[in-house]
């Protein structure tokens, strides 16, 4: 079942967030593993969690996939108040189990994922996204749900 994040999900969340940000690390050299390992720290799950609470506390934009033991996975988009960063709905982060995968549960988080960025006031009409295009699994994931290349992200450390 997909619904709302509750506060009582807070450290399943966290712990699906911290396998999410290991297996970012992991997708790339082994700076980038010890920089992403290096940063889940206590503090910033704690900072993080905050962070989800603000998040939403006007408006459900973290949906949950629940099981028996837990949760299963996560869909997370940036609530409609920051719409404006991007013009657009941006989905901040899905996730799901790796023993959950080919299920079609990452397919019903992004659909879930969808629904509400249709009815965000959105200045584009659209759901963006960040893809490490070394990560073929998603990269293939979202162009099968007809996501398509729409500019590029470069960083640079501050």
């Amino acid at each position: 079942m997909i619904r709302p994040y509750e506060p009582r999900d807070a450290d399943a969340l966290w712990a699906l967030k911290r396998a999410f940000e290991t297996g970012l690390g992991e997708s790339g050299s082994t700076e980038k593993a010890a920089a992403y390992d290096a940063k889940l720290t206590d503090r910033y799950r704690e900072r993080w969690l905050a962070w989800v609470d603000r998040c939403v506390a006007d408006e459900s934009c973290l949906f949950v996939a629940t099981a028996e033991d837990g949760l299963d996975g996560y869909c997370f988009l940036l609530p409609e108040r920051l719409a404006f960063i991007w013009d657009a709905a941006v989905l901040n982060e899905l996730y799901v189990r790796p023993e959950c995968r080919g299920t079609g549960l990452a397919d019903d988080l992004l659909e879930r994922a969808l629904v509400h960025a249709r009815e965000q006031d959105l200045p584009l009409d659209r759901l963006v996204l960040d893809v490490d295009r070394d990560n073929e699994r998603a990269r293939t994931f979202y162009e099968r749900h007809d996501f398509s290349h729409w500019g590029e992200m470069v960083a640079r450390e501050l």
